[in-house]
């Protein structure tokens, strides 16, 4: 009986390691005993992208699996990925066709404190659409508050919209204070985990998702505004298969970056806070986004 079994255990530890050439000796050892299928569906670790940033989450939009958490509930201020909020809100009272003119108020109140801007002209009648352009691409404060104005109407009740939102999207660990993300008033906070649940709100809304993910958007004069051009933040889009949603960057905050990436039907979402350089969030973006679509394959 003992030389029977160690005849077929042998047999069995010989057609293991031939339907597993490629796997290290201690692999083939552990795999002795699995059934053939197990160890031909088995696939190699692959290491998570270092993650450098304060606060990041990957998670796939679909199934909701979780590829990456690093202090993904930890509350910090994101900066402009705010106006993520700002345009989720406008939309849910507001059509893209819907107009509103820009006022005095509006172009003063981004000329402080070193805020980015769409440079949009007091006097000038614009669509929501085209609004909603300004604030996402070039970042414009100018075009946080002359939305959050209108459809407050004015910004503190426009604000409580935004927590209210909030609050029913389950993000627990968010308060805005203003529609553009910028220091006042202390600037607010939110967490990785909340801005992906927005990012996931926001490219559910086809119209947000087109704005969020183009790269370029030029307006001609007409007798209703003058022209305009703008150009995304966003240098993750000029990768395959990369859409949305927002960046940002207070010196509070640090660089900021809320993501996503399309492949094979597949959605991958990801957020990260707390960069330190401008150019690394978007190389670690898209090394989490091959990092994902590589271990799900």
């Amino acid at each position: 009986m003992r030389l029977t079994h160690r005849l077929s255990h042998a047999l069995l530890g010989f057609a293991v390691a031939a339907g597993a050439a490629t796997a290290g000796a201690g692999a083939a050892q552990a795999a002795d005993s699995a059934p053939a299928a197990a160890v031909q569906q088995h696939k190699p670790a692959v290491k998570a992208p270092a993650v450098l940033g304060e606060a990041a989450y990957l998670v796939d939009a679909d199934t909701g699996q979780v590829h990456l958490s690093k202090e993904a509930d930890l509350r910090r201020p994101v900066a402009s990925l705010t106006k993520a909020m700002t345009a989720y809100t406008v939309l849910k009272q507001a059509k893209p066709t819907d107009k509103l003119t820009i006022s005095d108020e509006d172009v003063r109140y981004a000329a402080q404190g070193g805020a980015a801007v769409a440079h949009l002209r007091a006097g000038d009648t614009l669509t929501v659409e085209d609004v909603l352009h300004a604030l996402m691409l070039p970042s414009g404060a100018d075009a946080a508050h002359a939305l959050a104005r209108t459809y407050g109407p004015g910004v503190p009740a426009f604000v409580a919209k935004m927590n209210a939102t909030a609050a029913e999207l389950g993000m627990t660990g968010t308060q805005y204070v203003n529609a553009d993300g910028m220091p006042y008033g202390g600037g607010g906070h939110s967490t990785a985990r909340d801005q992906a649940t927005l990012a996931k709100a926001v490219l559910d809304n086809e119209a947000l998702k087109e704005i969020t993910s183009t790269r370029f958007y030029t307006l001609k004069a007409t007798p209703e505004h003058g022209p305009y051009s703008w150009k995304n933040t966003n240098r993750l889009l000029a990768n395959p298969g990369a859409v949305g949603v927002k960046t940002g960057f207070t010196r509070a905050a640090g660089y900021t970056l809320s993501f996503a990436g399309e492949r094979d039907g597949n959605r991958v979402i990801g957020v990260i806070l707390g960069e330190t350089d401008s150019g690394r969030r978007f190389q670690t973006a898209q090394a989490l986004l091959d990092w994902a679509t590589a271990r799900t394959r």
